[in-house]
């Protein structure tokens, strides 16, 4: 495991009661990367996710830039590490701006107001994810996907360097799925933000992720390149199904087509 990567976690376990949910995870996640973590319902993908976050303890040590997590104080957390999760609907009634906005909350005891520089910060980071035109508008009244650029805006406020996130993608249509996971993979690339993400979604991943870690009853089956970790057999022996891989369209990646098992494809009565 790199000594230079910034995001360090070595034999993570985590318990819930007497019921196991993560078992000696050891896994390292390079600066800019976008790691995709996939797995069944039931793997432990939103478990690690908030551990490797700091939004949940475990056994075992996890260190983001060189230093312990536990380590971190709240603030000091939430000005290096940015959380996505499913939105919830008390924000609804607030505009674009006053959600982005929340991520001045780790720099200052107060609510900044009308700072010139935080000013500028909110709108560059509005512009970046393409809504500097929607500022004033309630965030009901965004789509999904604009929805999910709006909280990644706040993160670009927050100034933090890891963002995670849960099912960033969920519920969302075909077009927003595609716009938010290629505004991810730019910061990345762009900003050299580090971007944890799990998704349901082989395909996706394959696509938008540099790396996957395929999870399966929270024990961690693989990690590495979408070549290295999508194969027939992990994925069939993860998710359950017979699948094959294909040339996706241009020749330039490759495509999984998951197929129901023959006792379903013969049942006539279903």
């Amino acid at each position: 495991m790199p000594l230079q990567a910034p995001l360090i976690a070595k034999q993570i376990n985590y318990e819930v009661g007497a019921k196991s949910i993560l078992s000696d995870i050891s896994l390292s996640v390079e600066q800019g990367e976008v790691l995709g973590v996939l797995g069944p319902n039931g793997a432990g993908k939103t478990s690690l996710l908030k551990i490797l976050s700091g939004q949940l303890s475990c056994l075992g040590e996890i260190h983001w830039q060189h230093k312990a997590l536990q380590e971190y104080g709240d603030m000091e957390r939430a000005q290096q590490i940015a959380v996505v999760n499913q939105i919830n609907e008390y924000v609804f009634s607030l505009n674009l701006e006053q959600i982005v906005r929340m991520g001045l909350l780790p720099h200052s005891s107060l609510i900044s107001k009308g700072r010139p520089e935080d000013k500028q910060r909110i709108h560059e980071a509005m512009n970046k994810v393409g809504l500097a035109d929607r500022a004033k508008q309630t965030f009901s009244s965004l789509s999904g996907g604009e929805q999910q650029r709006g909280l990644i805006a706040r993160a670009l406020v927050q100034k933090a360097k890891l963002i995670v996130l849960d099912e960033p993608v969920n519920h969302l249509d075909v077009f927003y799925q595609h716009q938010v996971l290629q505004l991810l993979t730019s910061l990345a690339q762009d900003l050299n933000v580090t971007v944890i993400m799990s998704l349901h979604d082989v395909n996706l991943a394959a696509h938008y992720c540099d790396k996957i870690c395929l999870l399966d009853q929270g024990k961690l089956v693989s990690k590495g390149s979408p070549e290295e970790v999508l194969t027939p057999s992990l994925l069939t022996e993860v998710f359950r199904l017979p699948c094959v891989i294909s040339q996706g369209l241009g020749g330039e990646s490759f495509h999984v087509n998951f197929y129901p098992p023959a006792s379903l494809v013969s049942d006539h009565s279903l």
